[in-house]
């Protein structure tokens, strides 16, 4: 018999069923949740209505948020995604109702770690945790491992990012540069906001009581995670200062180029201002005052003037080491 069941469109359920306990678990993974899905739960889990709205609504909550009510826990939190052309991190949204021999879950966007353990369970239920225990609170801890590993991964794309950026900046175009840099620095900051709540819910999580599992070995698995989201800000500080040192780097660069377009610049109109000035001397109208004005080659003595001034100010340029 199949332990997956398709209730609706967007409603899906996994039972997660072990032959030699007594406690089944429902896992309710529910796509794009409107108002048929929001009544389904309504009538059949009782969730307060408030709780219900944030799980149907477009825009995403702005902070991650805990509630423990009687007989569930609700539970909102946010996970990096790449967007459609994998190349910014965005942040979908995740809504858990937790309870005994149930978990719901109400992704805001289709979450591709979330769907491969959902899949998993359908194909392969003996190789979860959680069908070891049949408790609802391992396999939260499951799902939250899946994702934080995903962030992981995330995580190094945006490593070997950095290390392009690296290379571009020091040999590449500059508008490229500039373009990766400010990409890099959108991903961490999205990234940062994404995840820096995450310790500090997960450790909420490490009091909850099961009738299952003992409470030591549920505080075992979920420190388990708090570790990563330690080693996830830890990379996300390393990677912060890298790109910070790549974006100075860049500047410095940038101003060197910017300098000596600057030098060349002002040596051309250094130049050629002088040749102007001869020229404008030279058509002064001064009545037999001025030299070399009505000789029969005076045209070309005075461009051959105009000619030494200029090799005369480039040899100036070479002797102050300006070329």
């Amino acid at each position: 018999m199949s332990n997956f069941k398709k209730i609706s469109k967007n409603i899906q359920q996994v039972i997660i069923s072990n032959p030699q306990k007594t406690q089944a678990i429902d896992w309710i993974n529910i796509n794009n949740a409107g108002k048929a899905e929001i009544e389904y739960l309504r009538k059949n889990y009782g969730f307060k209505l408030a709780q219900l709205r944030a799980s149907s609504a477009k825009a995403n909550a702005q902070r991650p948020i805990i509630d423990r009510e009687d007989g569930y826990v609700f539970l909102i939190l946010h996970f990096p995604v790449l967007d459609p052309n994998h190349s910014r991190l965005t942040a979908t949204e995740i809504e858990f109702f937790i309870g005994h021999g149930f978990l719901i879950t109400l992704p805001s966007a289709s979450v591709e770690p979330l769907n491969e353990l959902f899949n998993l369970c359908k194909k392969d239920v003996n190789s979860l945790l959680s069908y070891q225990f049949e408790s609802s609170a391992v396999l939260l801890y499951e799902i939250l491992n899946k994702l934080l590993s995903h962030s992981f991964a995330l995580l190094d794309k945006n490593s070997i990012a950095i290390s392009r950026a690296e290379q571009t900046v020091l040999t590449g175009d500059p508008r490229q540069s500039a373009a990766l840099i400010l990409g890099l620095r959108h991903n961490l900051i999205n990234m940062r906001k994404i995840m820096q709540n995450h310790k500090n819910i997960i450790k909420r999580l490490m009091a909850m009581e099961s009738n299952i599992i003992p409470r030591e070995q549920l505080k075992k698995y979920y420190g388990e995670l708090v570790g990563y989201t330690k080693n996830i800000w830890e990379t996300l500080e390393n990677q912060r200062e890298m790109v910070e040192v790549l974006h100075d780097s860049y500047e410095s660069i940038s101003n060197y180029r910017l300098g000596n377009v600057m030098k060349i610049l002002t040596m051309f109109y250094v130049t050629f201002s002088s040749l102007a000035l001869i020229a404008a001397i030279f058509s002064i109208k001064a009545e037999n005052g001025m030299p070399f004005v009505n000789y029969h080659n005076g045209f070309w003595i005075i461009l051959g003037l105009m000619g030494l001034v200029g090799l005369f100010m480039l040899f100036l340029f070479k002797k102050k080491k300006w070329l």
